[in-house]
Order: structure tokens, then sequence, then C-alpha cells
């Protein structure tokens, strides 16, 4: 029996909406950290990515708390390497920015939502210097901590 073939450009509907954090995050105002970035910033971003998607229904293993604290480890990783040998930041830039292709791969395995995702790529994006790389890194920080709280697990 012949395969029916789907009409050319015809995608099929996604059963949900794709979520995002909802908001772009506000790292820096007028040259400075933003002075909400550790707190309601990040209480925010952690309030977004904990909530209940419609339906009241999140799948079983998305967004576990051991999952996200693995992204902030690695930034941690790279903040430290960062640390001690500055002249090498550039080379672990790329390095960095691969945490991004790791936070899809683990959407796509649904172990993260796109919320998260969302969050991690504005993060990444935002760094380009050893000084951004703090700032994010202290950021991460702030973000797991609240997470935690508006999670409740």
């Amino acid at each position: 029996m012949a395969r029916q073939q789907r009409p050319h450009g015809h995608r099929p509907k996604q059963q949900e909406e794709e979520r995002r954090l909802g908001f772009d995050i506000e790292f820096e105002r007028d040259g400075k950290i933003a002075p909400q970035l550790f707190d309601e910033t990040a209480r925010e971003a952690a309030r977004e990515v904990a909530r209940v998607v419609a339906g009241g229904k999140r799948e079983a293993n998305t967004n576990k708390s051991t999952q996200l604290r693995r992204f902030y480890d690695e930034l941690v990783m790279w903040h430290g390497k960062a640390r001690q040998q500055p002249e090498q930041f550039e080379a672990y830039l790329p390095m960095i920015r691969m945490l991004k292709a790791k936070a899809a791969y683990a959407k796509g395995r649904k172990l993260v939502d796109g919320a998260f995702l969302d969050m991690v790529e504005q993060t990444i994006d935002y760094i380009d210097s050893k000084e951004r790389l703090d700032t994010a890194k202290l950021f991460f920080e702030a973000f797991i901590g609240f997470y935690k709280l508006e999670k409740g697990d």
C-alpha cells in the first residue's frame, strides 16, 4: 500500500503551542547590571519555567530541578575556567555557546520545555565577555534558587 503524501509545505499542527519565557531578560540597564536581575527577574523566570502548562499537567520528567541544575553546573565550570585563565575566554566562548544546543537537545527529549530553553538562550546570548559571564552565572544561580521554591520539589 502506498504511503499518502502530504501536500508540499503542509505541516501537521503542533499539539500544544510552543512555550516561551514570555519576556526578554533585562541583564543590563544604562551599562550596569539591572538592579532587579538577581531578584525580580530571576524569580519571574523561575515562576514561568515552573508554571504548569494548560490542562494542569506537565510531562513527568520535564524541568526537573536536577536537570536544570546540570546546565547551571556546566556554566559554573566554564566560569571557573575563565577565571583561572582569563586569556582563554575567547577559546571557551564557543563551548559556552554550545549550552544552547544542549538545551535544545534536552527539549527535544522532553527533559526541559520551551520556557527553560528560551531562558538559557537569552542568558547564553548575553555572554560576550568575562564580565558578562560573571553576570550570567549569578543570574542562573538566582534562578535555580527561586526555581526550587516555585517548583516545590
